[in-house]
């Protein structure tokens, strides 16, 4: 990858990353947006919208570009990419952000809101969300990032198993090469393993 910006459909290119308190969302847009920057990308990261602690919905604004001076919030209806690590998270961006051109990735791990807990409302089933989801976005992928992180011994990994699953989609310019080359500024030493290891099953779960 050379860092061109003819590499992303559009300039500025408009990416959200959803999630639920706890998820690991910030962290996953950082990664991004650092993997992005050191491609020579211009990044605005907007705040973190809704509540962000443990349970709450959280979502970043991630805008790349050869463009300075961005506002950091995406306008409604002109996201391209949503990544979602919650799949009702998804569809609550979507309604507000998706549009005919938006790429989705999706982890299909549930997370009940209290009133699902309470037995107030009911989770839809994930075939429903999935058709709900395809039918708001261009493309969708959807993964069990969560499974593949609790094999690895620790859920904490889904963010970076998405990572590297969006890289395997080709919707940026992502590779291993410069998720290490990350990763390796943003987390202890003996940590790096264990996140590239992270990244090569999210990307087999695409490819596969």
């Amino acid at each position: 990858m050379n860092g061109s910006m003819t590499a992303l459909a559009a300039d500025p290119y408009n990416m959200i990353i959803t999630g639920v308190g706890g998820q690991g969302n910030v962290l996953a847009s950082r990664l991004l947006g650092n993997m992005l920057m050191a491609q020579g990308l211009n990044i605005t990261i907007g705040e973190t919208f809704g509540a962000s602690q443990r349970g709450g919905s959280v979502m970043s604004h991630l805008r790349a570009s050869t463009l300075n001076d961005l506002s950091p919030q995406i306008p409604k209806g002109r996201a391209h990419l949503v990544v979602s690590l919650e799949p009702t998270e998804a569809l609550r961006v979507l309604k507000d952000y998706g549009s005919e051109q938006v790429h989705v990735l999706c982890n299909m791990r549930p997370i009940h809101a209290i009133a699902v807990i309470s037995g107030e409302a009911q989770y839809p089933e994930a075939e429903q969300l999935k058709g709900w989801i395809t039918d708001l976005s261009h493309n969708a992928w959807f993964l069990n990032a969560t499974e593949t992180a609790m094999e690895m011994g620790n859920p904490i990994f889904t963010n970076i198993i998405l990572v590297g699953a969006l890289a395997a989609t080709g919707v940026l310019p992502l590779d291993r090469d410069i998720f290490e080359t990350t990763i390796t500024r943003m987390v202890p030493s003996d940590k790096i393993a264990k996140n590239l290891e992270a990244f090569d099953r999210g990307r087999n779960l695409i490819e596969k």
